[in-house]
């Protein structure tokens, strides 16, 4: 594949209100958060199973879809992964193929700073982080499901894909035999990554449906491990749409028409209010394919480390017996659509150095951050005049105003890596100094969060803005 960027399918998704989706929205949530704890294990009884009926219906274009969820629904009183597979075979899921997606954009390196001892979320060490947690609990649950237990692995917002592309975990984009080689493989990628952003899940997401598509219609679960919700620039207006929240809500909608139902696990410390609205109310889908579960929560909990992987197992795939059995009847199962256009995955990056290196990553003819690295498939070239300067400026990092933006912040602003590296550095310090001599108390800008973060132990000031700002004008004198 080599220098392959991927395409997207022939999709056009014009820039809508969120107010087409969505309900009242929910507040955000505020945990006491705790290190995950490391260690797994199983028992051998089984717990008891519960049935449930509603009437509603499948359709593809009214307002407030109703979907059929008349099937088995595994209860929650299990206490073993064995228990939660047993629990999932007897609900009805007889074949399941497993995909994972990771996220690696740049705030996985501070959205640790509660839940994970200020660590990166990424970080390698003799236990298993986060992101290891939750691909060992689902591998194991589901491994019983998959036939030839071949998982594609693809990561995406680093330095190469941004929100554009994924790349896969092997050059020639062979599959990883079990979870066991998915974590392996990850701990050899991890140290030759730049994390960058921004987040959006529709790369990913438009993968999955390619590999379903391939497969000749087999039932897969996408298994989404993120950190942060999509990214939504400060700019971006109430009751709107990011160019990312767009493009997510669009491919779930258009995942719905395969068998393949998106687990999306949020690890760290959030916020994940969006997320939580993509899991309620997006109602225009032939069935109810997308599940949002939050790792942290469940894992913060004071109760023994069995009893929260089980209840991580049962809150990730408790819908899916019933999103299997609604491929079924919909008859979307074992099926070539022929609706998806196909994606190829980048090869894995290979930058030599740490992903929290402060060395420059080159930029090769498949890294172009502004603009997409590939064409709407079907589609007319444009015919728009060039792009005038200012847009140009818009591209370009604030604070060098030379290289593009290709780092984003939590907050939606943007930088270039270098200047970002620069941010890190200095960021925390400066904005300590500051807050502990205007306000005197210690700040949540650890975070890089800003516009939207708002409680009574936040400081009201968009402070990611403050230091870029405060950065630009350092270099102009």
């Amino acid at each position: 594949m080599g220098g392959k960027s991927s395409r997207e399918a022939n999709w056009s998704s014009n820039p809508s209100s969120w107010d087409a989706y969505r309900q009242p929205s929910y507040g955000q949530e505020s945990y006491n958060y705790a290190p995950p704890q490391q260690s797994y294990g199983s028992q051998q009884s089984y717990g008891s199973q519960q049935h449930y009926s509603s009437s509603q219906d499948y359709g593809g274009g009214g307002d407030r879809r109703r979907l059929d969820r008349k099937y088995s629904r595994i209860a929650d009183d299990y206490k073993s992964l064995d228990q939660v597979t047993e629990a999932l075979a007897r609900a009805g899921l007889e074949s399941s193929n497993l995909i994972v997606g990771i996220d690696f954009t740049k705030s996985n390196e501070w959205t640790g700073a509660r839940s994970f001892n200020r660590r990166s979320l990424h970080d390698i060490g003799d236990g298993l982080n986060p992101y290891e947690q939750a691909i060992s609990i689902i591998g194991k649950t589901l491994a019983a499901f998959d036939e030839d237990n071949l998982i594609p692995c693809f990561g995406f917002g680093d330095a190469s894909t941004h929100d554009q592309d994924v790349f896969s975990f092997y050059p020639d984009e062979r599959f990883c035999n079990g979870f066991e080689e998915v974590l392996s493989r990850y701990r050899e990628i991890v140290p030759n990554l730049r994390l960058a952003g921004p987040t959006s899940f529709a790369p990913v997401i438009e993968m999955a449906m390619t590999i379903v598509e391939q497969s000749g219609g087999q039932y897969h679960v996408l298994l989404i491990i993120a950190d942060g919700q999509v990214t939504r620039s400060v700019d971006t207006e109430h009751g709107q749409l990011s160019p990312q929240e767009q493009k997510t809500v669009d491919a779930i909608v258009r995942a719905s028409k395969l068998p393949l139902s998106i687990i999306l696990v949020g690890v760290g410390d959030g916020p994940w209010d969006m997320m939580r609205e993509f899991d309620d109310n997006i109602p225009a889908r032939d069935f109810d394919n997308f599940q949002f579960v939050n790792f942290t929560e469940i894992m913060s909990k004071k109760v023994d480390t069995l009893r929260k992987e089980t209840e991580f197992a049962l809150s990730a795939l408790m819908e899916i017996p019933s999103q299997y059995k609604a491929t079924i009847e919909l008859n979307i199962l074992g099926h070539s659509k022929g609706i998806v256009s196909e994606r190829v995955a980048l090869p894995p990056p290979m930058y030599g150095a740490a992903s929290f290196s402060r060395s420059k990553p080159s930029h090769s003819a498949s890294f172009k951050p502004s603009v997409p690295s590939y064409q709407r498939d079907s589609q007319p070239v444009s015919s728009a005049p060039p792009a005038t300067s200012s847009t140009y400026d818009n591209q370009l990092c604030p604070i060098c105003l030379t290289n593009p933006k290709d780092m984003a912040f939590g907050c939606g602003h943007q930088t270039c890596c270098e200047c970002g590296e620069s941010l890190d550095l200095s960021y925390n310090s400066f904005m300590n100094d500051i807050s502990k001599s205007m306000f005197g108390i210690q700040p949540y800008l650890s975070q890089r969060m800003c516009k939207g973060q708002r409680n009574s132990n936040v400081i009201k000031i968009d402070s990611c803005q403050l230091a870029i700002d405060m950065a630009t004008v350092c270099l102009s004198v």
